[in-house]
């Protein structure tokens, strides 16, 4: 069995990753924006591992964010209780229905909408990053970008912390290949009225590469 697997969105979070690791196992791959690509490369990287004779004992999703007004600062560091894929479901005069509301079969949906942090990973990264926020960080295929969904999304999800777009994909496929997962994030910018201004990509890289310490 190989090291742990991390996977990011793009090539610039894969180079702050490794520009931050301590332990040389550890392989980092970017895999695509979104949670339909990132999990589909993500199968594919564990299966060809699988099939080599070289497993990876466990899997991260790494990255960017954004986080969530009042409960994580510009620059902070996340670690996700659970990935949730927060707009997979269906709307309705009552508002939103997460996907495990629609009356389907539990093994149609892959576990459901959400996947656990498993327990063990996630003490140990909490005890190498003491001063990182803690909560679910929410999968979404649509970037949020108004007032009022990021209040709905706050709302549905009391605990969550962050918003990305590939965490939930990663998770679906280390679970369904029987790996631990986890998901670390590091805040660029807060959930809301899109505003590049306020974007802090640099800030989050450099806060990126700092919690790639605890990577190993």
């Amino acid at each position: 069995m190989t090291g742990l697997l991390v996977l990011t969105a793009v090539p610039a979070e894969a180079e702050a990753v490794r520009a931050g690791l301590a332990d040389p196992t550890v392989t980092v791959r970017p895999v695509g924006v979104g949670p339909a690509v990132a999990g589909a490369a993500t199968a594919r990287l564990l299966t060809l591992a699988e099939a080599a004779g070289r497993p990876y004992r466990a899997v991260v999703s790494a990255g960017v964010a954004g986080g969530f007004a009042g409960r994580v600062a510009v620059g902070g560091t996340v670690l996700g209780t659970r990935s949730v894929a927060a707009d997979l479901g269906a709307e309705s005069p009552e508002g939103f229905l997460p996907i495990d509301e629609l009356g389907m079969p539990p093994e149609l949906l892959g576990g459901g909408p959400t996947v656990d942090a498993d327990p063990e990973l996630l003490a140990a990264l909490r005890a190498a990053l003491p001063e990182a926020m803690v909560g679910a960080v929410l999968t979404v295929s649509t970037v949020t970008g108004t007032v009022a969904s990021t209040a709905a999304l706050a709302d549905r999800h009391p605990d969550a912390v962050a918003e990305a777009m590939e965490g939930y994909g990663v998770a679906v496929a280390a679970a369904q290949a029987g790996l631990p997962f986890a998901e670390l994030r590091t805040v660029s910018n807060p959930i809301g009225p899109r505003d590049r201004d306020a974007w802090r990509m640099r800030e989050a890289l450099t806060a990126l590469a700092a919690a790639a310490r605890a990577l190993r």
